[in-house]
C-alpha cells in the first residue's frame, strides 16, 4: 500500500529500519552491510532498501532533514508498513566539552524547540525519550565494538542557523550533549503509535572547539555508529 511519500507494499520493510537523514548514507549502509539489498522506495530520491544483516531482515531509509521531514517518514513507516523499531543514525554537533569529534551519542532524551507536540493536544510538555530496550542494546553493542560513546540528552532544533549566538550555551548549561534536528519528532511519533525509537549519532563537528568533519566523511565514514545500530536490529529479533 503506497503512501504519498513511500511507494512500497506492506512487507517490503523489516521490523527495524535504520534512518539516516542523507539518502546517500542510506545507500552506503545498504551496499556496505546488507546482503541482497533491494531498493524498495525512491520517491523524491529518498532511498529505502531492505536486505539482511546476520540473517535478520533489516531496512534502511533516509528521512531528509528536519523534524517535519522525519515526522512524515516515521509516521508512515510506523502506521502503514508494520515497522516496529526506527533507529535514527545521523550526525550531530557537540555542545558539551566532554563530547569529542567522532564520538557516538546515544540519545536517552530529545529536547526540542519545535512545536511538533502541539498536534497531540497534550495539556503540558511531553518529554520525548528513547525506548529503553533499544537504548540498552545500543549500549551493549557500543561496549562490544569498543566505541567511545555517551548516553544523555540531545537537542532537536528547528533552526540550523540560529540568530541567537547563545542558543546552544543555554542548552549545554542544562547538560544537553549535542544538537541535531530530528530525534524529538521520531520519539513522539513512536510514543503515539506504541512503537520503539532511538537516536544514535556520530559527532561530526564540535560547536565548542570548532573541529569539523567533511561532507564526504559524514556520508561514508561513520561506520561504527552504523554497526551499533545494525547489532541492535539483530538483538531485537532475539
Amino acid at each position: 500500500m503506497a503512501t504519498p511519500h513511500i511507494n512500497a507494499e506492506v512487507g517490503d520493510f523489516g521490523k527495524t529500519v535504520l534512518m539516516p537523514g542523507d539518502p546517500l548514507r542510506s545507500r552506503f549502509i545498504a551496499e556496505t552491510y546488507l546482503e541482497d539489498a533491494k531498493l524498495v522506495n525512491n520517491v523524491r530520491g529518498v532511498q529505502g532498501y531492505t536486505g539482511t544483516y546476520k540473517g535478520v531482515k533489516v531496512s534502511v531509509m533516509a528521512s531528509g532533514m528536519g523534524i517535519p521531514s522525519i515526522g512524515i517518514y516515521s509516521h508512515e513507516l510506523f502506521n502503514f508498513f508494520g515497522v516496529e523499531n526506527i533507529i535514527r543514525v545521523g550526525s550531530t554537533g557537540a555542545i558539551s566539552p566532554d563530547v569529542k569529534i567522532r564520538d557516538i551519542v546515544i540519545a536517552q532524551g530529545a529536547c526540542t524547540n519545535s512545536e511538533y507536540q502541539s498536534q497531540f493536544l497534550i495539556p503540558g510538555h511531553f518529554a520525548p525519550i528513547a525506548d529503553y530496550k533499544l537504548l540498552s542494546e545500543a549500549v551493549k553493542a557500543s561496549e562490544n565494538l569498543g566505541a567511545r560513546y555517551h548516553v544523555g540528552n540531545a537537542l532537536s532544533s528547528d533552526v540550523f542557523y540560529n540568530a541567537d549566538p547563545t542558543f546552544n550555551d543555554k542548552w549545554a548549561r542544562m547538560g544537553v550533549l549535542c544538537v541535531e534536528m530530528e530525534a524529538a519528532a521520531l520519539y513522539m511519533n513512536a510514543a503515539y503509535a506504541g512503537k520503539r525509537a532511538l537516536g544514535i549519532f556520530t559527532v561530526s563537528d564540535s560547536l565548542v572547539t570548532g573541529e569539523a568533519t567533511t561532507a564526504e566523511e559524514r556520508q561514508n565514514s561513520f561506520t561504527q555508529m552504523m554497526e551499533v545500530a545494525l547489532e541492535v536490529a539483530v538483538a531485537m529479533e532475539k
